[in-house]
């Protein structure tokens, strides 16, 4: 089994397995994507063991023929939010034995939720005692002694300046503005808190939409938008395996005659 998140996820909607599954694709392809299409769900994806498990093929070869399934539309390689946890992503191969569009490719990887759990489930965050609204307004008194309040008032105010920090104000910004021109002396700095918090509460953000996948080029592992990688692959990786265009003595002959004409244009003198 691979590590956790890195190894082959299958995707609904596929067809049987044949003897024609991958008759479509050239011998190698067909052979690897065959090879794939017969591995348990984590089983590693990785290059370097692909190339081991398939003694026919070396790294650059099955590098290559994975750039051309996931063109033939079999595979996709994402970056995947793990269930329940906020930070941490994990990479996945998504392979189906059915050849599917971009447009189904990136209509299931733009699903609510993975298509299947990690088989190693991520251990539990506990929260500190302390949050980091509390730890802020205990710490006041340090930045300015006029601001220094009990452990009562800092769990009474912990809720407003907790709202402050969900509004995306760093706890740094949040000691500033309790803490800057502050009249002299400050006969209840519990109730002045308490004022300032409310008065100057910052507006609700927009809500950014929570991403669950990011879809990786096959060749490169460049990350990017469903359609911004066709057939999986990035421009670079589309291209890379074409042939440069040949350059005919024609060609260079005309170049080279053009650029003698340009020569004695700028020198005001005609060509003969």
């Amino acid at each position: 089994m691979a590590r956790s998140g890195y190894g082959k996820r299958s995707v609904p909607d596929q067809g049987p397995r044949t003897a024609r599954t991958f008759a479509h694709l050239a011998p190698r392809e067909a052979s690897v994507a065959a090879h794939i299409d017969r591995l348990p769900d984590g089983a590693a994806m990785d290059i370097k063991t692909l190339a081991k498990e398939i003694a026919a093929y070396g790294q650059q070869a099955v590098a290559s023929a994975l750039k051309a399934i996931s063109a033939a539309g079999h595979l996709r390689r994402v970056r995947e939010r793990l269930d329940g946890d906020r930070t941490q992503w994990v990479q996945r191969t998504y392979f189906s034995r059915t050849p599917h569009t971009d447009a189904w490719w990136g209509q299931f990887l733009s699903g609510d939720s993975p298509a299947e759990a990690s088989s190693v489930p991520p251990h539990p965050v506990h929260p500190p005692e302390r949050t980091a609204a509390y730890t802020a307004l205990a710490g006041l008194g340090r930045t300015d002694p006029r601001m220094t309040l009990s452990a009562a008032e800092c769990t009474a105010l912990e809720p407003l300046a907790a709202e402050w920090l969900a509004r995306g104000v760093p706890a740094a910004q949040l000691v500033q503005v309790l803490t800057s021109g502050l009249p002299d002396p400050v006969h209840a700095p519990g109730a002045f808190a308490r004022k300032r918090l409310t008065d100057k509460m910052p507006p609700t953000p927009e809500p950014e939409p929570v991403r669950t996948r990011i879809m990786e080029c096959t060749g490169c592992g460049v990350p990017g938008r469903p359609e911004a990688l066709p057939g999986g692959l990035c421009r670079t990786c589309r291209h890379d395996d074409e042939p440069p265009t040949p350059t005919t003595p024609i060609d260079d002959n005309v170049r080279a005659h053009v650029a003698r004409l340009r020569v004695l244009a700028r020198s005001g003198t005609g060509a003969s």
